[in-house]
């Protein structure tokens, strides 16, 4: 995934700092499917890990995303306490026509909103002709109700004019502005007028904003409207799984409302990866297009973790190592990825070999586990291979069960032709790897 740092002028002249992501084939002339621009959540930033986990997810799927701080937080400039959801609004206004004029972005396709980032999008929305699709995470259905996170301190602000609060543990200074701002604003009729398909994104046990929220949003809201329960997830999805399902979610659902030549630009092999692992920037976050004259296969592990990004041609995925030693396990390991590869290509050699016999074969199953012998188990088996005769000590154990109006005698014989599936093959003749040190 290649990041890009980027500072443009915001609505009421400060300037403010924003994160592209987009897909690495994008650098070599291709195109992105469609771009998405994201509002974190109140008194958030455009690095909460959610956020970037979420990026990552929609760049695997071949959109490019811009997210940004608002006004007075993270790397934008300005004092928060002079801002309001209005100016939220302006931002994220602005942040829109910056991506429509910038030649290397594009106008967003896709509106993403975290928290109150949600309702701003939902406002926004009907000012943005380029937007198709609008999805919240975690959405408050009235801005105002923000004003519970400073429920203590609202009648000093009310009376004095300003008081400084603790949301987070931060503290900010909140204005009566943006509290009579907040009164200023109907949701509900945004809702109802929006006119794109609306993805509802809501956790059923959100402590900081209730899955009423949802409820109501989703009621507001005309079809093409959608509702994803995030399950255990917290209102700032501090699982990564969770925020990786919300990105994954969310791009297989976008990919429907996008018009054909977008889609049309996935299939050139342009498609970024599914990428996982700490924010990077510049150089180091470019995954290099695989050669498809040789069906290449490209793999990027980070600086931090083993969370590795891996691609094949437009197809993306994400390996990872179990918790137990040190991963996040955010992905299958690498043997359980070759695993994968013989299971998968035993299955498919037996639906060939069955469709040529006209055989009734509905559905072929494998199941594979990988262990490791020891020397004397592996001499006890019979096994020598490699160089020098050292014997072979991975084991790949199959069964196989297969569906469908077959007698025994087809059974068995499907469970022979098994082995004949080009990995088994490879694996069982051993291989041959060379390698070399690439430029980059």
């Amino acid at each position: 995934m290649i990041n890009e740092h980027i500072r443009f002028e915001g609505a009421h002249g400060d300037t403010l700092s924003a994160r592209v992501s987009r897909p690495p084939g994008a650098a070599a002339g291709g195109t992105v499917r469609a771009w998405a621009l994201f509002a974190h959540c109140f008194t958030c930033s455009k690095d909460l890990k959610a956020a970037v986990n979420i990026s990552r997810a929609l760049v695997g799927q071949g959109f490019g995303v811009l997210r940004f701080d608002f006004t007075g937080l993270g790397e934008s400039e300005g004092d928060f306490a002079d801002t309001t959801f209005s100016s939220n609004i302006d931002d994220l206004l602005v942040a829109g026509r910056h991506m429509a004029d910038a030649p290397e972005l594009g106008a967003p396709a896709i509106l993403v909103g975290h928290s109150l980032g949600g309702a701003a999008v939902l406002k926004a929305a009907g000012e943005m002709p380029s937007v198709k699709a609008v999805a919240t995470i975690g959405a408050p259905f009235d801005p105002e109700h923000v004003k519970h996170l400073f429920d203590d301190a609202k009648d000093e602000i009310m009376e004095e004019g300003l008081a400084r609060v603790r949301i987070g543990g931060r503290p900010f200074t909140v204005r009566r502005e943006f509290i009579e701002d907040l009164a200023t604003h109907e949701v509900e009729r945004a809702i109802g007028e929006l006119g794109r398909p609306l993805m509802v994104f809501h956790s059923p046990i959100d402590n900081t904003v209730g899955v009423e929220n949802a409820a109501l949003i989703f009621q507001a809201a005309r079809h093409p409207r959608s509702y994803v329960s995030l399950d255990t997830a917290d209102h700032l999805l501090t699982d990564p799984a969770d925020s990786w399902y919300v990105g994954s979610v969310l791009g297989a659902w976008a990919r429907r409302y996008m018009e054909e030549g977008e889609e049309a630009g996935a299939s050139e092999g342009e498609v970024g990866e599914g990428a996982a692992g700490a924010e990077g920037s510049g150089a180091d976050d470019h995954l290099p297009a695989a050669r498809s004259d040789r069906g290449g296969v490209v793999a990027r592990t980070g600086a931090e973790g083993y969370r590795t990004e891996v691609r094949a041609r437009q197809h993306a995925l994400v390996a990872d190592e179990p918790e137990s030693v040190g991963g996040e396990d955010l992905g299958p390991t690498p043997y359980e990825l070759l695993s994968a590869a013989l299971a998968v290509c035993s299955t498919m050699t037996l639906r060939m070999y069955a469709d040529r016999k006209g055989w009734p074969l509905e559905e072929a199953e494998f199941t594979v586990e990988h262990s490791k012998m020891t020397p004397k188990e592996a001499e006890a088996a019979g096994e020598v291979g490699g160089a020098g005769g050292v014997p072979r000590l991975d084991l790949f154990r199959r069964e196989l069960v297969v569906r469908g109006e077959l007698d025994q005698a087809q059974r068995e014989r499907l469970l022979e032709i098994a082995d004949r599936c080009p990995v088994h093959r490879s694996l069982s003749a051993g291989v041959r790897i060379e390698s070399a040190l690439g430029e980059g």
